[in-house]
């Protein structure tokens, strides 16, 4: 007799859980729209001829796109259109913003070398975040596989923020500028291991010592922020090859794939 009251009832229970699918978690999103504003900031800051402004800009959005993906996990509320939305702000902020500023800034004077070295450092980092997309089920998460697209962008606004602040015309740099941004973009579709600290854990306990670590970490970058936070970044940036040099000389493998593919077209991507 309740049959078909029955049938009803988990037909609209099934469609309210379909409703509530669909929905977009707003407190990661949030995180991922400001870092993508940082990005379009830096671009707008460029095209005024504020670089300083241009490069704090990528740096915001790269402190805010280290936190979207922390807090959605804290909070459980990762989804598919997170991901989507985090490459999507990425490619912005961490591929064609510092190309765009690399350019204006410096790069337009040595002409058709110039817009080369910006296309490559911004096609890399697509081709970075594609192969982070494709790989992310199969790569040792304790590693980045090539420097990650933040990194590189840090590099590139690093050097510009730092020049900047010393003095420097871009025009004066623009061959250093040239070699920067080709490194950091081959780099970042190299298979060389780079840390990723996802290892590290907000919610365990840490002694005593590692808080005041923090505190004097935040003491020196006040010190002068362009100087140490572009050094920090340098060193960052090679130490990926000290890892894949120190690997290969204990005889450790040096891929940071964990697991092969079934798929025959996506092989390619993990020698």
């Amino acid at each position: 007799m309740h049959d078909g009251n029955e049938s009803e009832s988990v037909e609209l229970d099934t469609a309210t859980v379909s409703k509530r699918r669909k929905g977009i978690y707003v407190l990661p999103n949030l995180f991922t729209l400001a870092a993508l504003f940082g990005g379009f900031y830096a671009i707008v800051m460029a095209i005024n001829g504020r670089f300083d402004l241009a490069a704090v800009g990528i740096f915001c959005a790269l402190v805010l796109d280290s936190l979207d993906g922390r807090v959605a996990r804290m909070t459980n509320t990762q989804s598919a259109f997170g991901e989507q939305m985090d490459s999507l702000s990425d490619m912005v902020s961490f591929g064609a913003a510092p190309a765009i500023i690399s350019y204006v800034w410096s790069l337009q004077v040595l002409g058709r070398w110039g817009w080369i070295a910006s296309f490559v450092y911004c096609a890399c980092a697509a081709l970075r975040l594609a192969r982070f997309n494709v790989n992310t089920a199969v790569v040792d998460k304790r590693f980045f596989q090539g420097l990650p697209s933040p990194a590189a962008a840090a590099l590139v606004a690093g050097f510009i923020w730092l020049m900047t602040e010393q003095g420097y015309k871009g025009p004066d740099v623009a061959w250093p500028m040239f070699a920067l941004a080709l490194y950091a973009g081959l780099t970042m579709v190299t298979n060389v291991p780079f840390y990723s600290f996802k290892d590290f854990h907000m919610k365990r306990s840490v002694p005593f010592a590692f808080i005041v670590l923090i505190a004097l970490g935040i003491a020196v970058i006040n010190i002068d922020p362009p100087i140490v936070l572009f050094g920090v970044f340098v060193a960052y940036g090679f130490s990926g090859y000290g890892i894949y040099f120190w690997r290969k000389a204990k005889g450790i493998q040096t891929s940071v794939i964990s697991t092969s593919t079934d798929e025959p077209d996506e092989r390619g991507l993990h020698k």
